[in-house]
């Protein structure tokens, strides 16, 4: 069986921020040693300001690529023969610098409190978050590179699969909705311009991590509200990125 990623947020944000550490080993760890077939990380942001809260998990600094493959290795050690684990390459947009779920509070975590101004396609803000900046097409090409780059990390910290997060509310899916991306530029206006940051995220991805790896992309099959995302739009975006290198 498949392990979902499911977010711990138990990062140190003071000391270590975005560096897995010994609760990462022992809750991934632990499926290994059960048996399970595949495991997939939490969100792993590919930026600092892309982290869902201070408290998350990246993989955008050597540091935490080195934590993560102490981690690979364990499950390649001590789980079955065909133990596989992959990482969930992430930035969650407007939806990033969240107070977390055990923290007694709800919304963006401020500056003062070690938050961050967070980026969206439009500066449409998520019920309850600061409004987000818009991001300029320089900011849209440097997440680009940023997956990327996070990808090579991913490779080299012996992580045998990737998946792209684009579900969930988070980056990729707010320039995917038309409820979120009110752009007229060629990253949105269309049902192919909303859908194109996906594909380029996914082609720089696939160029960068070998052949024979599998390439994972997570998407919302609908928005469930009037105007948004619906599921023949996905199974639309389903067969693109199938021919973008999607697995």
């Amino acid at each position: 069986g498949w392990v979902s990623p499911m977010c711990q947020y138990s990062c140190d944000p003071d000391d270590a921020p975005g560096v897995p550490n010994d609760w990462h080993l022992m809750h991934l760890g632990s499926f290994a040693a059960g048996g399970a077939a595949l495991i997939l990380t939490e969100a792993a942001a590919v930026t600092a300001d892309g982290r869902i809260s201070p408290r998350d998990a990246g993989i955008y600094t050597s540091e935490q690529a080195a934590a993560w493959e102490r981690i690979t290795s364990f499950v390649h050690r001590h789980g079955s023969a065909e133990a596989k684990i992959g990482v969930q390459l992430a930035h969650a947009g407007r939806k990033a610098s969240t107070w977390w779920p055990f923290s007694g509070r709800h919304g963006s975590v401020p500056e003062s409190d070690g938050g961050w101004a967070t980026v969206g396609p439009s500066p449409l803000a998520f019920d309850g978050y600061a409004e987000p900046a818009a991001m300029s097409g320089e900011d849209i090409e440097g997440v680009i590179r940023d997956f990327a780059a996070a990808a090579v990390r991913a490779v080299d910290a012996g992580f045998d699969t990737i998946e792209i997060h684009g579900a969930h509310g988070y980056l990729l899916h707010q320039f995917q909705s038309p409820l979120i991306n009110t752009r007229s530029d060629s990253w949105g206006g269309t049902e192919a311009g909303r859908n194109c940051l996906m594909l380029a995220v996914v082609d720089a991805v696939r160029a960068v991590i070998p052949d024979s790896m599998p390439l994972l992309l997570r998407i919302s099959a609908s928005d469930w509200a009037a105007g948004g995302v619906d599921l023949p739009a996905s199974v639309r975006l389903a067969r693109e990125a199938a021919e973008h290198g999607v697995d």
